[in-house]
């Protein structure tokens, strides 16, 4: 085989979002740079290109003229209560402040001046539900999705006054760092086109290869025991070269690879319509007014399991149910009116910008969605009674798990409680509901109290719903430069981690759980920090 020999100033593994950014800003210092990327080229951008393209911000633009009052001390008191922090997490401690003082001037104006845009109203996610979480709401949406965010940024970057500095290669595998003496000073790997081998010598090498979440073995064999037991069925919702191989790799080297346990997954996740990996899954953003049921069709409790309060919880419920997986039920009212899928792929007016199309979705219901996925997902099941629903899940399973009794008694209890008047709700899911309903970011997506056995609002749907990989929380430990650091706590020479592979900073930024739109907004954070270490000489 041939053995490819190039040379450059900084060399980034991984074409995704943390590495598109480095570049960027790489190439504004007029630094020669060549990115190595696994993927094939009509992938790059990785992950966040698929992504629905929320970021966290605090006292935005849109939060003021919304009249949300926001401030870093108050993000500050919320992140640290869904992070749970240990006394060792000293830089994912000092990476949070850093996130949450520099998110709005270092990553949203930034953005802004590229050209990238964001939808008016800020939703309002992970609100907490024992523990505090997003006091108020921060989820800005960039209008275009992901998709777009990944296409204005190649676009820069290719149209860069200095891209003759820049070389991208795909399909290329790393597979060790080279070093002289205590210093990093390049990469070696394989070609995968063509099976031969490669070796760069750099300057600085960047690590920016995403996270573990792709690998589900991996997944596995490091669960974290607080979680319950891992589910024998998951589904792959992480990019399909998020294997942890360059996180074995800088720990060869003596690296310290910190809170590689704590993941972010997701409870609802559906097989992928059209998939292109093993076990490839998409995230559903679960309809608020459906019940959630486990595998025996029992509605899991004794708090009712509702979205946008508190993801990890919702995660560890499921996996303490008996069978790790379960059923959302439903009608076709409900679907229509609350059923998304998170992802660029499935919210296409947003993703291409079509302003009168995504407001009819709002007040219409989005249908096109619902058939599809009636059609084309394996996961729906649809019926006109709950007998004859209840008999197609036991069919769709292969198993007569499902109880038409308990799935009856379950439904029954929740829509009498609806006809009784709001003044007497005592189930927990009907009051989140009214409280969600006072937002108007999520009235307009979240039904007033639908009864499910509403003959206007059939047939009956059920969802099959799995445990979903996505995010790894840990990773590579680095400092606020980005410099990677050894077990012993000093930075590795030569040697830099941004994105998912760093943990989105310090090994470990979001402690236990995020308060989502923060993997994004930490990319873009830890990608400039890292290139401006370098361009200062560090």
């Amino acid at each position: 085989m041939n053995n490819k020999k190039l040379e450059c100033d900084v060399v980034l593994v991984g074409g995704g979002i943390a590495g598109i950014i480095t570049a960027l800003e790489l190439l504004d210092s007029g630094k020669k740079i060549i990115v190595v990327d696994r993927d094939i080229a009509s992938r790059f951008g990785g992950l966040a290109k698929e992504s629905f393209g929320g970021i966290f911000f605090v006292n935005s633009p849109q939060q003021r003229k919304a009249k949300i009052n926001d401030t870093i001390d108050l993000a500050k008191k919320d992140w640290y209560s869904f992070a749970e922090f240990g006394e060792q997490d000293v830089w994912p401690k000092k990476w949070a402040d850093h996130y949450i003082e520099d998110c709005t001037p270092r990553v949203q104006n930034w953005l802004t001046e590229k050209g990238i845009t964001f939808f008016p109203v800020v939703h309002w996610v992970e609100r907490g539900l024992f523990l505090p979480g997003n006091s108020v709401p921060r989820f800005h949406m960039v209008w275009g999705t992901g998709n777009d965010l990944i296409e204005v940024l190649i676009s820069h970057l290719k149209n860069h006054h200095n891209f003759r500095n820049c070389t991208l290669f795909f399909e290329h595998k790393v597979t060790a760092l080279v070093s002289q003496g205590a210093t990093i000073s390049g990469i070696s790997g394989i070609d995968e086109t063509n099976g031969s081998t490669f070796e760069i010598s750099a300057n600085q090498v960047v690590v920016a290869s995403g996270g573990v979440a792709g690998n589900l073995a991996r997944v596995r064999q490091n669960w974290d025991p607080e979680m319950g037991t891992p589910p024998q069925k998951m589904l792959n919702g992480s990019h399909r070269f998020a294997l942890g191989d360059l996180h074995d790799i800088t720990a060869s080297i003596g690296a310290n690879i910190t809170h590689i346990n704590k993941l972010w997954n997701y409870a609802a996740g559906i097989h992928h319509p059209e998939p292109d990996k093993d076990n490839h899954g998409l995230s559903i953003v679960p309809p608020r007014s459906a019940l959630w049921l486990n595998a025996k069709g029992e509605r899991i409790g004794p708090q009712p399991l509702i979205s946008s309060f508190d993801t990890r919880y919702l995660v560890k419920r499921i996996c303490e149910q008996e069978h790790g997986w379960s059923w959302q039920v439903m009608n076709y009212k409900i679907a229509a009116k609350e059923l998304a899928i998170s992802g660029s792929s499935y919210n296409d007016a947003i993703r291409d910008k079509k302003l009168l199309p995504f407001l009819l979705s709002v007040l219409t219901g989005n249908k096109n969605l619902v058939d599809y996925m009636i059609e084309n997902c394996i996961d729906f099941v649809v019926a006109e009674s709950v007998d004859e629903l209840v008999e197609k899940m036991n069919v769709l399973n292969g198993d007569n798990l499902v109880n038409a009794k308990a799935v009856r008694g379950s439904i029954q209890a929740y829509d009498g409680m609806i006809e009784r008047g709001e003044k007497y709700f005592n189930d927990d899911q009907l009051r989140r509901i009214a409280q969600l309903r006072q937002y108007r970011g999520d009235k307009m997506r979240v039904s007033k109290f639908q009864r499910i056995l509403d003959r206007k609002a059939m047939p009956l749907i059920a969802i099959r719903e799995f445990i979903l990989t996505r995010k790894s929380l840990g990773g590579i430990q680095t400092n606020i430069q980005g410099q990677v650091l050894s077990t012993a706590g000093t930075p590795i020479k030569g040697l830099y981690a941004c994105g998912e592979a760093a943990g989105f900073g310090g090994g470990g930024i979001h402690g236990k759980r995020s308060l989502e739109g923060t993997f994004l907004g930490a990319c873009v954070l830890t990608a400039r920090n890292v290139a401006d270490s370098i361009n200062q000489g560090n």
